[in-house]
Formats: structure tokens, C-alpha cells, sequence
């Protein structure tokens, strides 16, 4: 074989052997999959009684992102200040789907001063390793704050006034309000039309909780609404506001109605005049303005000497703090009184008395 052939042969054999080499080299090796579920973010808590309610929702894929088959567990822990944090439970529970657990206090963590505790949820594999702890919540031990009792309430004209014992418990009390009125078939339309009430609303009493009075005053006529009441210690933590609600007392039930009259209009002035021509006879009345967001209007009534009281006004009642008596005789004396009315026809005692004598012109 000549040089030039040998030569060719062997450029064949390293050409062939690369490709042929190249073909069956296996890839990269891949590292062995931990199988972890993702770590758990939204780990919310909350106590009532002595009682801690943790939920959360379970990822749905592992550290790999793939779809996690079967359950995972979950472990639960509470940590105290800066001790390690004590396991307290254990569950089976599915991915990607809600989670929950209800942890009882011990007495040690039921009793003493408001402090926190931080709660943390782990998952597990089958193999018994971690994903990581979630995100804190942090929760107040302690006593809870004693019970509202006595709870009361009653409708005045102001609002709707809520009162219980006073025991010298200085804690704030959440106001708990439930409407219990049907809303009505068909909602008022219109740029005037009032807002719909919620359901359920919360109201705290700070300055009066210790004296054990507070006022309603958003409480709407025509309503009927149920009311509870808890005291509640709070603390701030590295800048977060926590919260240990002590029990709900029994409810207390109140149909507001609007049977309450407006004030007595005071200020009552009396004076007479004879006109621009100097003949006709007539007597001024003006008197302070009431301002309750009811009022309808006033009713003035005028007398001379002891007879009877006799309503001067118009059926409807006057809007204007003022009023125009052009029924008067000369040389007579009149006594005159007004009266403010609600919206819902309530009258008010009537003003003192202003009296005023007709001139000779």
C-alpha cells in the first residue's frame, strides 16, 4: 500500500472512531432528587380562649418543580423568645390544598403577662427531611382577659348605648354588631341614596371600656342589630400590633326606633310692628334654630292672658326659625310658645314663653 493510501485509511479510522465515540458519551450526571415540597409562605394564626388556630396552604410542587404525589407531613413548632423551636404536632396532609391545625396551650402558656410566641409549620418527605420552616406568626400567650358580663343595650337619642359591669379591668372591648334587619328587595337608586350597612361590624371602646358604657352612634333608625362584646389585650411587637381576645359574652338584641323628640327651641323673641304704612299690626317671631339631622319642622301656638293655647302655624310645619303673626289687634298682649318636630311626627316640649303688646300707632 502505497503512503498516500495508509495515510487516507488512518484520516478514516480517526474520523469514524470520533463520530462513533461521540454518539454514545452519556450526558452530565444529574444529582439525586431531594424530593422536598416547597416551604410553606402563608402561615396564619389566630387564639381565642386558650386555644391557637394555625392555617396555611400546602405547595403543590417540590424543590425540583415537580407535582408532589401522595401526602406530605407537616410539623408544627412554637419558639419562645430565643429557645429552639418545640415540636408540637405532626399531620398528614395533601398538596395543594388548605391546612389547619388547633393547638392547646399549656398552662404555662395560658397564664402570666401578654407575650409573644412564634408559631413555624415544616414539611417532611418520606425520608424525614425538611424543607425549612415557614414563615412565622406570632401569637400572644398569656391569661386572656376576663369576660364582659352584664352586657346591655339600649337606644337613646344619641345612639344605641351599650353598657356591662365594671370590674376594673382596664383592657380596650371589641364591640362585635351583627345586623339582623332583612336588606330590603329593592336598594335605593340614586347619588342621595344611603350606603348599604354591613353585616357585621367591629367597633373598639378604648377611653370607656373601664367605666363600662360606650355609645353607638352609627347605629341606623329602623334597624335591628345584635350585639357582643370581648376585652382585648394588645402589645406591640417589633412594630406589629398583637392582639389577645379574651371570651365573647352573650349577645344582647335592640330594634332601633325613632321615638325620640327633638329639643325644646329656646331663644323665643316677640316683636310687634305696624308695617310700612304705620296701620298694619303684626309680630315678629325668631327663636335659635334647632340642629338635630331629623327635624321637620316647628309649631308655633299662641294665647292672650289665661286663655287656651292655639296653634297658629300651618299644618305643615314651619322650616324657617321664624315666624310672621299678622292676626294681632292693637292694644292687645300676646303670649306665644314654639315646639320643634321630628321627621317621624315626635313633638318637643314647648319653649318659654315670649310675650309682646301690640302699640298704639
Amino acid at each position: 500500500m502505497s503512503l498516500f493510501k495508509r495515510a487516507m485509511v488512518a484520516w478514516l479510522a480517526l474520523t469514524l472512531g470520533g463520530w462513533l465515540s461521540g454518539c454514545g458519551t452519556p450526558a452530565a450526571p444529574q444529582p439525586p432528587s431531594l424530593n422536598l415540597a416547597d416551604p410553606v409562605t402563608d402561615l396564619a394564626g389566630t387564639r381565642a380562649g386558650d386555644e391557637v388556630t394555625l392555617t396555611w396552604t400546602v405547595p403543590k410542587r417540590n424543590t425540583d418543580k415537580t407535582v408532589i404525589k401522595g401526602n406530605v407531613t407537616a410539623r408544627v413548632c412554637r419558639r419562645e423568645g430565643y429557645a429552639a423551636c418545640k415540636p408540637v404536632a405532626e399531620e398528614a396532609v395533601a398538596p395543594g390544598k388548605p391546612a389547619s391545625y388547633t393547638d392547646h396551650l399549656p398552662n404555662v402558656l395560658a397564664s402570666g403577662e401578654p407575650r409573644p410566641v412564634n408559631y413555624f409549620v415544616e414539611l417532611l418527605n418520606k425520608k424525614d427531611r425538611s424543607s425549612g420552616l415557614s414563615n412565622p406568626v406570632a401569637i400572644l400567650a398569656g391569661a386572656a382577659p376576663r369576660a364582659v358580663a352584664g352586657l346591655k343595650a339600649e337606644v337613646r337619642k344619641p345612639g344605641v348605648v351599650i353598657s356591662w359591669t365594671p370590674d376594673g379591668e382596664k383592657a380596650p372591648v371589641r364591640l362585635l354588631r351583627t345586623l339582623l334587619t332583612p336588606p330590603p328587595a329593592k336598594q335605593p337608586q340614586g347619588p342621595l341614596a344611603p350606603s348599604p350597612e354591613p353585616v357585621n361590624q367591629s367597633l373598639m371602646v378604648e377611653t370607656s371600656a373601664e367605666q363600662g358604657r360606650a355609645l353607638d352612634e352609627t347605629a341606623r333608625v329602623n334597624e335591628t342589630y345584635e350585639y357582643r362584646a370581648q376585652r382585648v389585650a394588645r402589645i406591640d411587637v417589633n412594630g406589629q400590633t398583637l392582639e389577645l381576645a379574651g371570651e365573647i359574652s352573650a349577645p344582647v338584641t335592640v330594634d332601633v326606633k325613632d321615638v325620640f323628640p327633638p329639643s325644646v327651641p329656646n331663644g323665643l323673641a316677640a316683636v310687634a310692628s305696624m308695617g310700612q304704612d304705620g296701620k298694619t299690626p303684626s309680630i315678629d317671631l325668631n327663636w335659635q334654630p334647632n340642629t338635630e339631622a331629623d327635624l321637620a319642622g316647628y309649631i308655633v301656638y299662641r294665647r292672650e292672658g289665661d286663655g287656651a293655647w292655639q296653634r297658629i302655624s300651618p299644618v305643615t310645619p314651619a322650616i324657617e326659625p321664624a315666624f310672621h303673626d299678622q292676626h294681632v289687634l292693637i292694644g292687645h298682649t300676646y303670649q306665644y310658645v314654639v315646639s320643634a318636630v321630628s321627621k317621624a311626627g315626635h313633638e318637643s316640649d314647648r319653649s318659654a314663653v315670649a310675650q309682646e303688646t301690640v302699640p298704639q300707632p
